[in-house]
């Protein structure tokens, strides 16, 4: 796809559409296409032995022409939903592009995973494949007397296999090298691939996209992480959750760029990433907040980053004294995107326009958003309300292009959230004068403290601007007098301790920052803070925490 340039959001706004191509199929229509240049780089994979391997197009053609044809002699069908626990290895990409092929609907699933886990979703999700880690083998095994649904099951890496097992290699030598786009071939609105959503409050909800959803991230890669041909692009996420495929796969292919994978398997060592960002020339790179504070308080001058052009992050909301801190050392903005598991990109900063540290953003081409308050009209500008999303059909994705088709098996939780023509996401924001959006957390996160509605990321954002504090979650706790207090758990720096002179200092720097009435009544410190699997602050298994002390 060739890339406009545009000089400003409003000229963006006026002159971008997007057109996905009848029946789409990422695999035919573009992995194919560029495979046409066999030869051309797609990927440089650093793996845990510290290899520096590259692959080009011609070798994800071949690899998961093969898989997909091996696969389906085994009786795997369009339809069928198949786990993937892969760690960050070329297999996750070849066995996505492969079940695209066939139609199989992919689930990709974080190593984290328990044995309860496993089988739990495994019969939730009517699952009837698994490929996986020889070392999560053993969970799968587990779980597998309980899941009598499970028909084919292929170990990655490893020796030998259990019964009933066969070995990833074993099966790419029985797939032929050519895979020929069938009449009947999936695509459009067929179901692609199935995320399980973070799960913050219960069991995670099953988020269904259709063939249409890879198309829409060539704007993710192309205007948010401004991709050109031969970029080299790093996004820092894992293969089990949705960042992976916004960052690492079909946009940046699209774009023309090369995607680079660090397949780590331990603890994440700031220091490791810098030099590895630096020794292989990276231009554009996306991270989590929290990955940026920890980088920030390394020596950024000791690294050789002037290869490096552009900088994004979501998953989180930005502070806005790493923002700083950050342009200060490299000279570079951070610029800010949001979306959900169940959209693409739907509001972000763009090189065109000046980022205003801890906003994320104007809304996306494509994404016609409004503001509803809790009565379901639209708020004036400066108020709180919903983001929403408007709606133009009555099925799939209800016409716009990156939004899940459904909660799969669940119509009602899908009706429970895509309400009188709008699909609510349940994240609260603001809107100021300029058309920039700033994020005040999630429907439930807001705290209501003496008459005042606090939004948890100001405080948050506070906090952490204080050399003490490496992470802060602010929720709200009962209070006899306000109804509820502001409260933080923070994760201190290696070198300070908890003590009641740090809490007043905390208190005071709070209030210096936002609004005195905001400051945090309550302080807790603690070694770390409870996260999803994907790295999202559990604020409700905190607040359940909270009720029970502070209720008693």
């Amino acid at each position: 796809m060739k890339k406009q340039e545009f000089t400003s959001y409003e000229d963006f706004a006026a002159n971008y559409k997007l057109e996905v191509p009848e029946n789409f199929n990422f695999s035919f229509d573009v992995l194919d296409k560029l495979a046409e240049d066999p030869g051309r780089l797609a990927m440089v994979h650093l793996g845990p032995d510290g290899e520096r391997r590259e692959y080009t197009f011609g070798y994800f053609k071949e690899q998961s022409c093969r898989l997909a044809n091996a696969l389906e002699s085994r009786g795997m069908k369009k339809g069928d939903r198949v786990m993937l626990i892969l760690y960050r290895r070329v297999e996750f990409w070849t066995a996505m592009l492969a079940l695209h092929r066939i139609g199989a609907v992919p689930i990709p699933s974080p190593s984290l995973l328990t044995e309860k886990d496993i089988r739990e979703r495994v019969n939730y999700a009517n699952i009837t494949g698994i490929i996986c880690e020889d070392s999560i083998v053993e969970r799968v095994e587990a779980a597998r007397k309980d899941c009598p649904g499970l028909r084919t099951l292929v170990q990655v890496d490893g020796q030998g296999a259990p019964e009933g097992w066969e070995r990833w290699d074993a099966v790419l030598t029985d797939g032929y090298m050519d895979y020929p786009r069938p009449e009947n071939a999936p695509g459009g609105d067929d179901p692609l691939l199935i995320f399980f959503s973070s799960g913050t409050t219960g069991m995670p909800k099953m988020v269904l996209h259709n063939h249409t959803y890879p198309f829409s991230h060539y704007t993710t890669a192309a205007y948010w992480h401004d991709l050109e041909p031969g970029d080299v692009h790093l996004t820092l996420s894992d293969t089990g959750w949705g960042k992976c495929v916004w960052g690492k796969f079909y946009g940046q292919w699209m774009a023309g760029a090369v995607i680079f994978v660090w397949d780590f398997r331990g603890k994440f060592v700031p220091s490791e990433l810098l030099q590895i960002i630096a020794d292989n020339k990276l231009t554009t790179f996306c991270a989590p907040p929290t990955v940026y504070r920890f980088l920030v308080r390394e020596d950024l001058k000791g690294y050789n980053l002037s290869h490096l052009r552009h900088c994004t992050t979501a998953g989180e909301l930005l502070n806005d004294s790493v923002f700083h801190a950050w342009r200060e050392a490299t000279g570079l903005p951070i610029y800010e995107g949001y979306g959900q598991t169940e959209t693409t990109l739907q509001v972000a900063t763009f090189k065109f326009m000046e980022p205003k540290p801890s906003s994320i953003g104007r809304p996306v081409p494509g994404w016609e958003i409004a503001l509803l308050g809790d009565d379901g009209q639209p708020v004036p500008r400066g108020e709180e309300g919903e983001i929403c999303i408007k709606m133009h059909t009555e099925h799939g994705n209800n016409g716009v292009h990156g939004l899940f088709d459904s909660y799969m098996d669940e119509p009602e939780k899908t009706a429970g959230v895509k309400v009188n023509g709008y699909y609510h996401t349940g994240d609260k924001v603001w809107e100021d004068e300029e058309g920039y959006f700033w994020f005040m957390g999630r429907t439930d996160d807001l705290i209501k403290s003496s008459g005042y509605r606090i939004g948890p990321f100001e405080v948050e954002s506070a906090l952490v601007s204080h050399d003490a504090v490496v992470e802060a979650a602010v929720t709200g706790v009962p209070d006899p007098v306000r109804g509820q207090a502001v409260k933080a758990t923070i994760v201190l720096g290696p070198t300070y301790e908890p003590s009641e002179d740090l809490i007043k200092e905390l208190q005071n720097h709070v209030k210096t920052i936002t609004a005195p009435y905001k400051y945090p009544r309550v302080i807790e410190f603690v070694d770390e803070l409870p996260k999803t699997i994907s790295g999202k602050i559990k604020r409700a298994e905190i607040r359940t925490e909270d009720s029970k002390k502070y209720s008693a």
